[in-house]
């Protein structure tokens, strides 16, 4: 569907909102990919696809969250090993929270991270 929008064409492209939320698995190969994948496609494709401001910013957003508990839990490992605990959390969430998100986005539905952090309302 496309709606004509002052000089601009916006279209439901639940494909892209997928590509968004799975590219975040970047971290996986190269290190740092999985934020900056979809923090360009967030901010290029916004204004164009419908639903990707709410997807971009809950992506951007799980991301950060995710990087702020591992830099918390990194020194919470001399706190009687307690920042272990908190790093194998981030881990299982940053393997199952992208999946979820992009069946969710394949859906229809609006996405929802567990444990996000709202950096950007």
């Amino acid at each position: 569907m496309e709606i004509i929008n002052q000089n601009s064409v916006v279209r439901e492209d639940r494909n892209v909102l997928v590509i968004a939320h799975l590219s975040q698995y970047l971290d996986y190969i190269t290190g740092f990919g999985g934020l900056i994948v979809p923090l360009v496609l967030w901010l290029s494709l916004k204004e164009k696809v419908i639903g990707m401001d709410e997807h971009g910013k809950s992506i951007i957003n799980f991301q950060l969250s995710l990087i702020l508990y591992v830099i918390i839990g990194i020194p919470g490992i001399l706190l009687f090993g307690l920042g272990i605990i908190l790093l194998v959390l981030t881990g299982i969430l940053s393997l199952v929270m992208p999946v979820v998100n992009a069946v969710r986005a394949s859906n229809g539905e609006a996405p929802s991270y567990f444990g996000t952090i709202r950096f950007i309302s």
